[in-house]
């Protein structure tokens, strides 16, 4: 079965987190991905832990699977010319450098489009490729502090990081969204052209309905822990035996949720009526809704909200994550073979497409581990070549 991405080319410059994700989603979808790294170091993600698993780091696995490892050292002249004449083969260049860097090696897409006016370049920075803070370097706690993220995520005295780098991954998600838009074009139009996003944009982007509270207002948006800031009850409650969230995102819903509780005071109550009534009165809310709820189980809380429909999970582990039925019903948890750490476990493919679904083929590759194989099938390079390749340490 054919995958959506078959017979696109793409060349994955990128180190760290935003970049390899991005490179990994269309991967996924069948895209031929060929990580380029620099010889006898790579992607500095590759010595990011523990843990390791046979010296591979566990981290460099989880976002670089479905792709052929190129180690090549663009500082040599042999370096620069191989990957020119593999750019005038490719689809995407996805790279996350300085701006600027390449550009003093005469690797820049304004030098390296003249032979190949289809080309798409992906260029992901920390803050973009223009305005003042172009040259600032750019790490996910940075971005998540800059661009509002922190501000509101966190207790009210404390600003928060989320668990996951969710600058990188969101910004690997906006790449990888840019890059699908400008294939599309390049359908219509025959042309490439440059996507350039960066972590910062990527945060400001998911700050939706809190700028607009902002803009609305002129006034900075707090943080509310697991409070949501406009609806209620939608956080996290008490129950006898853990935690669980739940989420009434209407006035019916909280109706159903004081029915299913045997709530029948706070159900009249005028303190709790409409939404905004709720929002005012959070603390009375919450009170009077856990005043129930530390008497009975978090199975008996669900229990009883389910039979009414209303919105309710427990705060699960990761280990209570990937052996969750549902987890394993969706193909959320696959298993892949390494050629070093044996055989891995990987988080599955979250979209699934009815006639072209994509597919976990390889795990994470070794540094170079492809490198004679693409050179031979892509520039037919003879095997005296890549021998005098290696001596000068090129590969």
């Amino acid at each position: 079965m054919s995958l959506p991405l078959d017979g696109v080319l793409i060349l994955d410059m990128s180190r760290a987190l935003a970049g390899p994700y991005c490179a990994q989603l269309l991967a996924d979808m069948g895209a031929d991905v060929i990580k380029i790294e620099m010889p006898g170091k790579g992607d500095d993600s590759r010595h990011w832990g523990p843990p390791f698993i046979e010296g591979e780091s566990a981290y460099f696995m989880s976002i670089n699977r479905n792709k052929r490892s190129l180690s090549l050292n663009i500082g040599t002249d042999s370096g620069k010319q191989i990957f020119k004449d593999l750019v005038a083969k490719a689809d995407v260049v996805i790279e996350n450098m300085r701006p600027g860097s390449l550009a003093r090696k005469g690797l820049a897409y304004e030098n390296l489009s003249k032979g190949n006016e289809r080309l798409i370049w992906c260029s992901i920075t920390g803050f973009g490729l223009t305005g003042p803070d172009a040259q600032r370097p750019g790490y996910d706690i940075i971005a998540q502090g800059m661009g509002g993220m922190m501000s509101i995520t966190g207790e009210p005295d404390s600003p928060i990081r989320p668990g996951v780098a969710l600058a990188d991954v969101t910004t690997g998600m906006f790449a990888s969204y840019g890059v699908m838009t400008a294939l599309y074009e390049r359908e219509r139009s025959g042309k490439g052209q440059h996507v350039d996003t960066s972590l910062f944009e990527g945060q400001m982007a998911q700050m939706t309905y809190q700028a607009g509270r902002y803009f609305a207002t002129g006034v900075a948006p707090g943080r509310f822990g697991n409070k949501h800031p406009l609806i209620a009850p939608y956080e996290t409650i008490d129950a006898s035996n853990g935690v669980m969230n739940v989420a009434c995102g209407n006035d019916g819903l909280w109706a159903k949720f004081c029915d299913a509780l045997e709530l029948t005071d706070m159900k009249e109550d005028a303190r709790f009526k409409t939404n905004p009534e709720r929002v005012a009165n959070r603390d009375a809310l919450i009170s009077g809704i856990e005043g129930k709820t530390k008497t009975m189980t978090m199975e008996e809380v669900a229990a009883a909200l389910d039979s009414k429909g209303v919105p309710n999970g427990p705060v699960w582990d990761l280990k209570q994550v990937f052996t969750s039925e549902q987890a394993i019903a969706r193909d959320m948890v696959v298993e892949v073979d390494h050629p070093k750490a044996g055989k891995l476990k990987t988080t599955g493919i979250p979209i699934k497409f009815s006639r072209t679904p994509g597919k976990i083929r390889k795990a994470a590759p070794m540094l170079g581990e492809d490198s004679e194989e693409v050179l031979k099938s892509l520039l037919n390079i003879s095997d005296e070549e890549i021998s005098k390749l290696k001596e000068e340490k090129t590969i």
